[in-house]
């Protein structure tokens, strides 16, 4: 469910050194005829993950929200340790590799899933997919100030007020914010945030360090799981009955949102190259938003939707890139 981040944490984790070369350098090598055409597995991969914030909102249902991130820790980490047992990968070598991972690990996975899970609690999975929208948002921000390369425009200047109107519009700022659960708003914010946060760590610590993808992401997805099992017990007690519907929630959250998800990703991104693979970021708030009204039966003011469209639109503009990019750009 980390999207447009996700996207560029693949990238990163390559031997080179940019989103650009990386994309470049796979489709050059002879590749096996995918099972199915690329469309059909964005639109598998914007399903699994627009669907991830109705599952965290079942899950929690039943189970503490760092039980519900633990467990979807868990499933998601035996999907990538069998994919890896497939492809006979290995985990990582070298202490400082794992040093920086353990960091990747928080702050890509441990902190926003269970950030998200604790943000469920008191807010719809509509805000919590709307509010998820806005990492692309924070990510040129930040980049901005963190990364030499990327220089503001115009168009990235824009997309950021424009981003940043559409979330104070689905907040009800006009309207001093009434009826809204600021702590469970400011949770899911904060996930968001933490995405481009630990996405900019990769790109500077990871990026280049010879590792695959399957290996690195592995790894990072094992470390979060055992972060969440020190911290789960503290703050938690066994539950004494495993509803059923909730507890497939999270495996379902963990195994397709978390483990398969990363896998169809990669393929995108080596058929297609990231900028068409990160389009997805586009269809997973309208799929939260669709899935929370239509299964959960969800309350949708008319600022939610107008200010999704907005904040969609701000970071659609800032992640344009001048035309001399966009003909250096594969795919």
């Amino acid at each position: 469910m980390c999207y447009e981040v996700d996207c560029a944490i693949v990238t990163a984790m390559s031997t080179a050194a940019t989103q650009r070369t990386t994309a470049a350098t796979i489709p050059e090598s002879p590749r096996r005829r995918a099972a199915f055409d690329w469309r059909i597995r964005f639109g598998v991969l914007s399903l699994i993950w627009g669907f991830s914030f109705l599952l965290i909102k079942v899950g929690t249902e039943a189970y503490a929200p760092f039980q519900v991130t633990l467990g979807r820790l868990v499933f998601g980490t035996v999907v990538l340790a069998a994919a890896m047992a497939v492809k006979r990968e290995r985990l990582p070598r070298g202490a400082r590799t794992w040093g920086h991972l353990a960091v990747a690990a928080f702050l890509l996975n441990a902190l926003p899933f269970s950030l998200f899970a604790y943000s469920e609690l008191t807010i719809p999975s509509t805000l919590a997919g709307i509010c998820n929208a806005t990492s692309p948002l924070w990510g040129m921000a930040l980049s901005l100030v963190a990364l030499s390369e990327d220089r503001p425009t115009r168009h990235r200047g824009a997309g950021l007020g424009i981003g940043f109107l559409g979330v104070l519009t689905v907040l009800g700022a006009w309207q001093g914010f009434h009826g809204l659960d600021v702590t469970g708003t400011a949770m899911a914010l904060l996930a968001s945030l933490s995405y481009p946060v630990g996405w900019i760590y990769v790109r500077r610590t990871l990026a280049g360090s010879g590792h695959s993808h399957l290996s690195l992401t592995g790894a990072q997805l094992m470390l979060a799981t055992v972060q969440l099992a020190l911290v789960t017990p503290l703050f938690t007690t066994l539950p004494s009955r495993f509803p059923l519907v909730p507890l497939l929630a999270v495996a379902a959250l963990g195994a397709l949102g978390t483990g398969l998800a990363v896998l169809v990703q990669y393929g995108l991104v080596a058929e297609v190259g990231p900028t068409t693979a990160q389009m997805v970021t586009y269809f997973i708030p309208v799929i939260a938003t669709a899935a929370g009204v239509a299964i959960l039966g969800e309350s949708l003011a008319w600022s939610t939707p107008v200010g999704a469209v907005i904040v969609l639109a701000g970071a659609a503009l800032t992640q344009s890139r001048p035309r001399a990019d966009r003909r250096n750009q594969p795919g």
